[in-house]
């Protein structure tokens, strides 16, 4: 549905921290999200983490997972123009990981908002390999002006 160079144009992030490849599905009506990351040995995380042993850290996976949701709020205001708005965390709860990542993996993240009320958004997501839940985590975050 959306390339990298769409969800450029809805989330400020660029490399190496953009961490979304494509989105593949937007719900609005039920505030969902599907979104893919190709893991490559070529990350730039994998040089230290862990060297011959190479893992995608967990804060990157839960950090894809809420880009997605930027793109989620995005699309719930019009989707149109340069956002001039930025998700921040204020919380994130109940993260589990469960399943190491590794290069050659495709990861599907999926979210949803649960809550909105003004600015602040309550959420949830998981990412996957595979079909296989591989972390889960529920977050707030405000919507602040950049």
């Amino acid at each position: 549905m959306l390339d990298t160079l769409e969800i450029m144009k809805r989330i400020p992030h660029r490399y190496p921290f953009l961490l979304v490849d494509r989105i593949l599905e937007i719900d609005l009506e039920n505030q969902k999200i599907k979104g893919l990351k190709n893991v490559t040995v070529n990350e730039e995380y994998f040089n230290g983490h862990f060297p011959g042993h190479p893992i995608v850290p967990g804060v990157i996976i839960v950090e894809g997972i809420a880009q997605c949701l930027g793109v989620l709020v995005f699309e719930q205001q019009g989707g149109e123009g340069e956002n001039p708005k930025v998700p921040y965390f204020a919380a994130i709860e109940n993260v589990k990981f469960k399943s190491p990542v590794r290069p050659g993996d495709q990861i599907i993240y999926e979210a949803q908002i649960e809550k909105q009320k003004r600015n602040i958004v309550k959420a949830n997501g998981t990412a996957t390999v595979d079909g296989k839940v591989v972390a889960e985590v529920k977050f707030t975050f405000s919507i602040m002006d950049k």
